[in-house]
């Protein structure tokens, strides 16, 4: 019987006719932590009392959300990691070389793996045909183990983008727009699969800004086909041997489908204090911004500081805002030095963050103070997530973002393109 994605990855991993709402035991091909999920997950490693791990060539450990350490407690969790994975053999990806997603992407998934990390957006690389998802420090833990976990297939809801987006909108809209329309538990533990036309000409940095949003509709997975562009991106980065072609049956059946036409799709803004809280940035005019981060697993990649550097070059961010830019990964940071678009917004007044996870969850680096208001390019709006409970943040695309900071509050792209 023709089959979704999700059915064909968990039924090949599985050895089973894997079915949504089945329970399935399945290989894990991959499995990360990062530091704030790691120690926790190596505490309960040791609790369940494993001596080694199942795959340790398949065990990575990222120090990326607080990086480089602000403080004595979090070093130490660093110093702990870095000891695991020297006593167990793992690799660990240190401060500086990036967060642990853009990282997965660029240098370990593959079509068709399966792939859970102890950080919810680990679904991430569904943009690659890959079954990513995150879970719980304890069931990490046991994967670290056994090398296997259990699931229950998701249902899937298929989500089909056809048209062309307007100048100035792109796939971080399409994302904020799917949100506000599914609501933050409307796709509760399913697989969000997107497809149409946009979809097969989509960039695979847009491609993983739309499944790592996936999660914050609720979704277990967000998965795109393997295609050319999946090819040439792996080619890009030195693993064309990864590739495999890897696609949903055209006779699949779905829980729900959803069309979206591209053309309809403008620049769309999260208020605070949900995703799903979204308006056209056109209707926010006027609200003042204390703070602009362009970075993240969401849209932090080489694609994301062009367009901002473009709409930035030769101009100066608004002098009551400022400019923090973060690199989603060390290779992102030197084509981006490479390119110039590094100097084009250190011009423009920008702060250039080491690569990692920087403001997005307020550890560090970032962190907003009482009443003040910050537009980001993360992927999560939560009350308190980057500092004080009393301060703001709103969620919109590189290039919002890069016009808020020219005008010093929210500004459709489109004004200054």
């Amino acid at each position: 019987m023709a089959k979704t994605l999700a059915e064909k990855i968990l039924s090949e991993k599985s050895q089973g006719d894997a079915r949504s709402g089945d329970i399935v035991v399945a290989q894990v091909d991959l499995v990360f932590v990062q530091d704030t999920t790691g120690p926790l997950t190596i505490d309960e490693f040791r609790k369940l009392g494993f001596e080694r791990l199942a795959n340790p060539k398949k065990t990575f450990l990222f120090l990326d959300h607080a990086a480089p350490s602000p403080n004595h407690q979090l070093s130490s969790d660093h110093i702990k990691l870095r000891q695991f994975a020297r006593q167990f053999g793992c690799r660990l990806y240190d401060v500086g070389d990036g967060v642990c997603h853009q990282v997965v992407a660029e240098s370990l998934a593959r079509p068709g793996d399966v792939i859970v990390g102890a950080d919810s957006h680990t679904v991430t690389t569904g943009a690659l045909g890959s079954l990513a998802t995150g879970m719980g420090s304890s069931d990490v833990a046991v994967i670290l183990g056994l090398g296997k976990t259990w699931f229950r297939v998701p249902e899937t809801i298929r989500v089909v983008v056809s048209g062309d987006f307007k100048a100035g909108v792109s796939a971080k809209d399409l994302s904020l727009h799917l949100i506000g329309r599914l609501g933050a538990d409307g796709a509760t533990y399913k697989a969000l699969e997107f497809g149409g036309d946009t979809v097969d000409r989509m960039s695979l940095s847009g491609r993983l800004t739309i499944a790592n949003m996936a999660v914050e509709a609720g979704a277990k997975l967000g998965l795109l086909p393997s295609d050319e562009i999946t090819r040439d991106y792996l080619a890009s980065q030195g693993r064309a041997e990864h590739y495999r072609p890897l696609s949903p049956d055209a006779k699949a059946s779905y829980e729900q489908r959803i069309s979206i036409d591209a053309a309809d799709l403008e620049p769309t803004v999260s208020r605070p204090h949900t995703v799903d809280n979204t308006a056209p940035a056109r209707e926010l005019k006027g609200i003042k911004i204390q703070q602009v981060f362009i970075g993240t697993c969401t849209s932090g990649r080489l694609e994301d500081l062009a367009v901002a550097a473009d709409i930035l070059r030769g101009k100066q961010h608004h002098r009551d805002t400022r400019l923090i830019v973060a690199p989603a990964s060390r290779r992102v940071l030197l084509e981006a030095i490479a390119a110039g678009h590094i100097q084009t917004l250190a011009q423009a007044g920008a702060v250039i963050l080491p690569p990692g996870c920087g403001p997005c969850l307020g550890l560090h680096q970032g962190v907003l103070g009482r009443g003040e208001a910050c537009l980001s390019t993360a992927n999560r709006n939560f009350k308190g997530r980057m500092g004080s409970p009393e301060a703001f943040i709103y969620l919109a695309s590189p290039a919002t973002a890069a016009a808020t900071a020219l005008t010093g509050e929210i500004t459709d792209p489109r004004e200054v393109l």
